[in-house]
């Protein structure tokens, strides 16, 4: 399949702006669902591991839907 730009009402997007939208609405999925387990008291730099989250829920979307 491969990486190809979505064009949406005349305006082609690149892909990875589609990945990064659905990888962000996962992220606030998964931390919604942490909320209500104690994983936060062994979670040094909130900020940081927040955005380590996102960038390995974004990379496998990247990965599973990219087709390579």
């Amino acid at each position: 399949m491969g990486l190809h730009e979505w064009s949406w009402g005349g305006v082609y997007l690149s892909p990875l702006l589609v990945y990064a939208v659905l990888a962000l609405g996962l992220t606030f999925g998964v931390f919604w669902l942490l909320e209500f387990t104690p994983i936060w008291r062994w979670v040094w730099h909130d900020a940081l591991f927040e955005c380590a989250v996102f960038i390995l829920i974004f990379v496998t979307i990247t990965w599973t839907l990219s087709g390579s």
